[in-house]
């Protein structure tokens, strides 16, 4: 079965994929090319592929399957709906993801994802629910923390949401609300130092914050930005009044960049991100870094600390050269954590590179699958995604 995942350009999950054709001889590319036509003939996929230009919204639905030590097998379903507002193409494209999942290990989780414009994009609205009981490695706080780590088992909720009026063209501000809870949590101590420290938050918490946000967006299709800018501000507050359990307070940016590379078709993407927590920041709401957006090759919150900066670039061939359908990519990032932004050092920043295939399935709105391999000095990752990491 091959896995797909939908990776909306504004949210994340880290996967650790286990695709045995990617070291068949016939080549990964080739694989990739044969798994796609054959679901193009499904008649559950053909109403997103096909380059209907009616302006109603695309469906596609699909099986998930993917594996980590944590959870074993993990068996789930994904649908994902793309439209456009009032079916104008004048406007910005929407997404909203659903996403359901079931584990080996009785794990359980439901996602939905959303970005959506209104007519004439006067209002964006951008936000993502979680419920799932997941687990989680926790190697400790800090960017000098061992590979060693515990597995903490935990429920977890969260409810982000951002309300932003168009002030002007492209320049968007509104509130952000955010609510995130943790229960049932256990740290597996059994393979841990006895002299283990647990870190804020470890018996659960509950934390609800309202915030300022102030949003730039000249993108045009936030699956695959050609060419324009993206760039967030936000301050979020999680207070006593709102009856959070641990108040502290949020500083966070993302900037985003695109333009046309050397030769058409061809782009040059940055982004640089960051969050300065202030407080005593319960462990799951500290900056974690990693993932399959930021920082590739890094498991989400490999490190994690109050304040959190990265950097990444990347190269994109949409399509190659010699073919109309499939693409390439190449990129590299950096980042740091610490616990807060004068003590960022240098000595500590980390590294991840690697390089990627696409294939385009959904023409109509010029969306690629992509598949990235990202190799860091800890090892490597493997992402399958529709839409690019960011």
């Amino acid at each position: 079965m091959l896995l797909i995942k939908n990776k909306l350009t504004h949210t994340a999950k880290p996967l650790c994929i286990v695709l045995f054709f990617f070291y068949t001889k016939t080549g990964f590319a080739q694989v990739l090319k044969n798994n796609i036509e054959q679901l193009k003939n499904k008649p559950i996929l053909k109403e997103v592929i096909s380059d209907d230009t009616s302006g109603g919204p695309k469906f596609l639905i699909y099986p998930t399957l993917a594996y980590t030590p944590e959870t074993k097998w993990e068996f789930g379903f994904a649908n994902l709906i793309l439209f456009h507002a009032k079916k104008n193409y004048q406007n910005r494209l929407n997404e909203i993801n659903t996403f359901t999942f079931y584990t080996q290990q009785r794990q359980y989780g439901i996602w939905l994802d959303h970005a959506i414009y209104s007519d004439q994009n006067n209002w964006f609205f951008l936000g993502r629910s979680r419920f799932q009981y997941f687990p989680l490695k926790y190697y400790g706080i800090g960017a000098n923390t061992s590979s060693k780590y515990t597995v903490v088992s935990n429920g977890s909720f969260q409810l982000r949401e951002r309300a932003l009026r168009k002030i002007k063209e492209n320049f968007y501000a509104g509130l952000e609300f955010d609510h995130q809870r943790i229960f049932d949590v256990s740290f597996n101590l059994e393979a841990t130092n006895t002299n283990f420290k647990f870190p804020t938050g470890a018996n659960g918490s509950s934390n609800t914050a309202l915030g300022l946000g102030i949003v730039y967006d000249d993108r045009k299709n936030v699956l695959n930005v050609r060419k324009g800018m993206f760039a967030e501000l936000a301050y979020l507050e999680y207070s006593k009044a709102l009856n959070s359990d641990i108040p502290f307070r949020s500083f966070q940016y993302d900037i985003r960049y695109f333009r046309e590379g050397f030769a058409p078709k061809q782009v040059f993407a940055l982004q640089s991100n960051g969050i300065a927590n202030v407080g005593n920041i319960p462990f799951n709401q500290l900056a974690l870094m990693g993932g399959e957006s930021m920082m590739r090759g890094y498991y989400l919150g490999r490190f994690r600390d109050n304040t959190m900066i990265n950097l990444q670039a990347e190269y994109r061939f949409l399509p190659l050269p010699f073919s109309k359908k499939i693409g390439a990519a190449l990129f590299a990032s950096m980042g740091n954590v610490a616990n807060s932004p004068q003590f960022l050092n240098p000595r500590t920043t980390k590294f991840a590179a690697g390089a990627g295939l696409r294939y385009l399935i959904f023409k109509a709105k010029d969306i690629y699958l992509r598949a990235d391999l990202a190799f860091t000095n800890e090892g490597r990752g493997f992402y399958l995604f529709i839409g690019e990491a960011f």
